[in-house]
Formats: C-alpha cells, sequence, structure tokens
C-alpha cells in the first residue's frame, strides 16, 4: 500500500523526506508518542527534531498537546489548545480522510483525522432502484461534507465489496456495478472550483479491514496474520508485516469464492459450493428460512440476537457457526498464519457461539497444529473497520514527500 519515492538526493529532499517520516510516525502511533519518543523511534537528532515539529505546526499539520489525545472517537470534538508541552497529535485545522464503506444494501460515510479519531457522517440504506443510483447518492453526499471540510481533505478512500483493478469493480455484488471506476465516477464529485479535486482511492472492503486491524487493531504487532471479514459474502487478507499480501492482480483473498464447507450450490461468482454460501449473511438468512431483502447485514444480526431464544436461528447459528470454524481451520492449514482476525459477522457470529466454531476450528486443522492453533480474535473496530482501512488508503498516500508538498499553507494573519 505504501509506495517508496526514492532516497533523497538534496537537502531540500532530506527535508521533506523527514517531515513525512515524522507525520507519518505521529499517524501510525495515534498521537500518543511524546516529541522525544518520536525522536528516538526515527534517530533524529533532538534540534532536527524541534525543527520539524515547528515546521509542521506551522503548516498546520499538527498541534502539541499536553498529553496523548485519543486515537478514536464517536465525534471529533474541539479539544483544549493549552500550552504547547512535547505530544505532536493531530491540528485541528489538519488534514482529514473522507472514508467510504459502500455495500450493495448502504453506505457509511465518514472522516478520520490524522492520528485516528473518526466521526461517522452519513449512513443510508439504498432505496428500491439501481446500485448506480446508490452511487448517485453517495456522490451527492460525498458533495455535502467535501464542502463542510474544504481544504482539509486531503483523499477520499472507498472500502467496495468487490475485487478492484485500477478503481474498476471487476465482480462485484450488484450486477450493475460490474466495471465501473468507481473512483473516477466519484472523483468528479471530489472536485471543487478551488482546488479542482483531490485523489479518490478504492479497495476490497475485506481487505481494508484486515488492513484497518494491523494498523490499529488486534493484529497490529503481528508478522504473519489472517483476516476474515464476513459480510453479505466472505473476504480476507494475509499480512505480512502489517501489510497486505494482494496477489499478482491485487484481488487475492476472495476465500468465500472456496468450496470449503463440502457445498454443492451455484455461486453467484460463477463457482460452485462456494464457502459464503454455507457461511455469509445469506447461508444464515436461508438456513433461518428468511428471505433476502433490505439490508442483510442487519436481518443477519437479528437472527444471532435472537438465537438464544427462537429455536430456528439457533439452529441457523449453530450450522454456520460449524461452516465458519471449518474453512477457517482449511485456511489455516494453507497459509500458516500466527493469529486470525475476524470482523463483520464473522465476530459477531463467534462471540455467540464460540464453542461450535472452536470446535469445527479444531477439528479441520492438520494434527501437528491442534496443540498451539492460532488464536481467533474479533475486532476491535468493529463496524469502523473497512472505513478505517479506506482512510489509511488515503494516508498512506498523502504521508509522503510528494503528498505534503500539495498541502495548503495556512493565511498568515495580520494585526
Amino acid at each position: 500500500m505504501r509506495k517508496d519515492e526514492g532516497a533523497a538526493t538534496t537537502s531540500a529532499e532530506l527535508r521533506a523526506h523527514n517531515l513525512a517520516r515524522l507525520l507519518r510516525a505521529v499517524h501510525d502511533n495515534a498521537g500518543q508518542l511524546t516529541r522525544a519518543e518520536l525522536t528516538r523511534q526515527l534517530s533524529l537528532a533532538r534540534g532536527t527534531a524541534t525543527v520539524l515539529v515547528r515546521e509542521l505546526a506551522g503548516r498546520e499539520l499538527i498541534e502539541e498537546l499536553s498529553s496523548p489525545a485519543g486515537a478514536r472517537a464517536d465525534a471529533m470534538v474541539p479539544r483544549g489548545r493549552g500550552r504547547p508541552t512535547g505530544v505532536p497529535s493531530a491540528h485541528p485545522r489538519g488534514p482529514v480522510a473522507l472514508a467510504i464503506d459502500l455495500r450493495d444494501d448502504s453506505f457509511t460515510v465518514a472522516a478520520f483525522e490524522l492520528t485516528g479519531r473518526s466521526a461517522v457522517l452519513d449512513r443510508h440504506e439504498r432505496r428500491a432502484g439501481s446500485g448506480t443510483g446508490m452511487l448517485a447518492d453517495v456522490a451527492a453526499r460525498l458533495a455535502i461534507r467535501r464542502h463542510e471540510f474544504g481544504d482539509r481533505v486531503v483523499g477520499i478512500g472507498v472500502a467496495v465489496p468487490s475485487p478492484v483493478r485500477g478503481g474498476t469493480m471487476v465482480q462485484p455484488t450488484l450486477a450493475d456495478w460490474q466495471g465501473i471506476d468507481v473512483t473516477g465516477l466519484l472523483g468528479a464529485t471530489a472536485a471543487t472550483a478551488a482546488d479542482g479535486g483531490c485523489p479518490v482511492l478504492a479497495g476490497n472492503d475485506a481487505t481494508l479491514a484486515g488492513l484497518a486491524e494491523a494498523r490499529r487493531g488486534v493484529l497490529r504487532g503481528f508478522s504473519v496474520a489472517l483476516h476474515l471479514h464476513v459480510a453479505t459474502g466472505i473476504g480476507g487478507v494475509l499480512l505480512a508485516g502489517g501489510q497486505p499480501v494482494t496477489g499478482a492482480h491485487g484481488s487475492a483473498g476472495e476465500f468465500g469464492h472456496m468450496p470449503l464447507a463440502g457445498g454443492h450450490e451455484p455461486c453467484r461468482c460463477g463457482s460452485t459450493g462456494c464457502w459464503e454460501l454455507d457461511a455469509g449473511a445469506r447461508g444464515l438468512l436461508r438456513a433461518a428460512g428468511l428471505v433476502e431483502q433490505g439490508d442483510r447485514m442487519l436481518a443477519a444480526e437479528e437472527v444471532i440476537a435472537a438465537a438464544a431464544t427462537d429455536p430456528g436461528c439457533g439452529q441457523a447459528l449453530a450450522k454456520v457457526a460449524g461452516a465458519l470454524g471449518r474453512g477457517i481451520g482449511a485456511l489455516v492449514n494453507a497459509q500458516d498464519p500466527e493469529v486470525v482476525g475476524l470482523s463483520g459477522l464473522a465476530a459477531e457470529v463467534y462471540q455467540a457461539s464460540p464453542d461450535a466454531v472452536r470446535t469445527a476450528y479444531l477439528a479441520a486443522l492438520m494434527r501437528f497444529r491442534r496443540d498451539a492453533p492460532p488464536a481467533l480474535l474479533p475486532s476491535t473496530l468493529g463496524d469502523l473497520g473497512a472505513l478505517t482501512g479506506a482512510s489509511e488508503l488515503v494516508f498512506d498516500a498523502f504521508l509522503t514527500p510528494r503528498g505534503l508538498a500539495a498541502w495548503r499553507i495556512p493565511a498568515q494573519k495580520t494585526a
């Protein structure tokens, strides 16, 4: 996800490189480290770090607080300015990444500050009609939020329910999204008369949920981790050193379209016996005897909530929990991760029926793995997972010498 812009060869390039390194460290550590700790982490001279912090603060990219700021909150509330005492954090007029979690039946828009603090701004279910009509609704909300945050917006990240190639959805969950360049479509919305627009970047929702957990959640610090995200379908990603292994064409991790649960039914993808038919939201609703309509994720969550008192829902949950566990075991045999992260319905099914998932998981493991099986770790980011990953796409592009060069210079105050 990150790109190396090459080694610095002049003093100006070295300065720009160090500014980006320092701002990246503030971002990666969620505004929790003091200036002295950042100086040591980056092996900078103390005087150099002081000059860099002063420049970043002057450009309204950071401010120094008296204590570490919370990395995440339900809203971006105003914070006391106070006298700077050494904890670089997000500036109240600093960069913002807009993030979109696009699903086939709903979409969510959120804003993220430099240190990961976030605010969910909009959530809408798809009205009756086409998926392209929902994209028009997304564009309309983006236009409003783009105007609200103005030149603070440094990019827009979009998590989509499809493999992505060059911003185009190649096998989405809705037929009328096939072949749509979502970055180009929404990029026109991002443009303003003042600056002509900002970058729009797209990625698969499950891959981005895994990236988020590696950067800010339960998978942080593990060298090799597997992440599974279950929504209408099932996706995931193998993470090595915190970075997604995305494959030759950027579309690895379509685990839901592997025959991991022993079924034989045809799938919408063109294959048969796909895992998502038994362990995704569709599988849960079908097992509960419910018709798919409206927000399938919400309906699946209602089945899970009712499982303790409704026998039909309880049987459906048990069936899906077994299918989920068997598939996880098969993937662990193939990928050999240290841990397995779970988000979306995968986390909810596991938390509602941990014994059923673990029994099926252990039974599917090769014998030599059973003494110390990789732990199953539910997400700590919840519904913010794909959104957080989409925001990381934006900050990965911005936190470079080239990205910082495009940041607007604050207007000078006059007496």
